[in-house]
């Protein structure tokens, strides 16, 4: 684990041949005691960070961190964008100002911690409790200490695709007051079975979550299929729909890296209003209108 004790120690992320914007702090090689492995994140700090020294900000976490801010270490070369995005919406006071930690996938364990439970017909799986474990006690108390962070779960967020939307519901399961936000995106519903399906469905109610869910038409029968079966036990669960759920689905859009960087815009206005502001509730606990797509 890097040994920098305050923020202005922690070094900023290396910009060559890296499509980096923005201010964006690496912690190199961050060591999990839980998992046993060490993977590179990066913290994005809102403009005007170091120059509104009392400010806190709300925190989103976003797993498969290799795409989130970088073509050079991203899948396929295709990055989300979401520094360029954050920047240019909080520049037009569209997005209320925010830090958001990409947090590096463990390459070939990546479907291990990612999946709550193993999948015989995958031999993967298995290994979200370590992968939950190392998120709220070990690297969310590091950026709460080392940033300026409003920590509480209603200023809290955390998303992810594919088996990152899947890793997305079991740390809100497991966690729910943690979390004020869920970003799920083309979620890996059809895991073991639909196994997490079935986990939502079990729930007594709802819990206190705002959550963004997502697919594209173009993922095929079943991934669709799964991602209106969610938002149908979501709501009936007590979810609102244009409340505190917010659903879509994207005409065309495919499984891919390119296409979820194009929702990038509305989930960021999603959990992050401008109107919503920093208030004791916090941008995640409220339910602000969002643009159409």
């Amino acid at each position: 684990m890097t040994v920098a004790r305050s923020p202005s120690h922690l070094a900023p992320a290396p910009r060559d041949g890296r499509s980096l914007t923005g201010d964006v702090r690496l912690l190199a090689a961050f060591e999990s005691v839980v998992l046993k492995n060490r993977r590179d994140v990066l913290v994005y700090l809102p403009p005007g960070y170091d120059a509104d020294a009392p400010r806190r900000y709300p925190v989103l976490y976003l797993h498969d961190g290799q795409n989130v801010f970088d073509s050079s270490t991203s899948y396929v070369g295709q990055e989300w964008g979401v520094d360029e995005t954050a920047e240019r919406l909080i520049h037009e006071g569209r997005m209320a100002p925010a830090i958001i930690v990409a947090v590096y996938h463990a390459g070939v364990a990546r479907a291990d911690e990612y999946a709550p439970t193993r999948d015989l017909r995958k031999d993967a799986g298995g290994l979200a409790d370590g992968y939950t474990t190392f998120l709220v006690s070990e690297l969310k108390p590091y950026v709460d200490r080392e940033f300026r962070t409003l920590n509480d779960g209603a200023n809290t967020a955390v998303g992810g695709s594919s088996l990152g939307g899947l890793v997305t519901l079991h740390l809100g399961l497991r966690h729910p007051r943690v979390f004020g936000a869920l970003a799920v995106l083309s979620p890996s519903i059809w895991w073991d079975r639909r196994a997490m399906l079935m986990r939502v469905a079990a729930l007594p109610g709802r819990l206190p979550w705002r959550i963004w869910l997502d697919v594209g038409t173009a993922e095929g029968r079943d991934t669709v299929r799964n991602a209106r079966a969610l938002r149908g036990v979501l709501e009936s669960k007590g979810w609102v729909a244009g409340e505190d759920l917010r659903y879509l689905e994207v005409q065309g859009a495919t499984h891919s890296e390119a296409a979820w960087a194009a929702r990038i815009e509305d989930l960021l206005l999603f959990l992050f209003p401008a109107t919503a502001g920093l208030t004791a509730t916090g941008p995640c606990a409220r339910a602000p209108a969002v643009r159409s797509p």
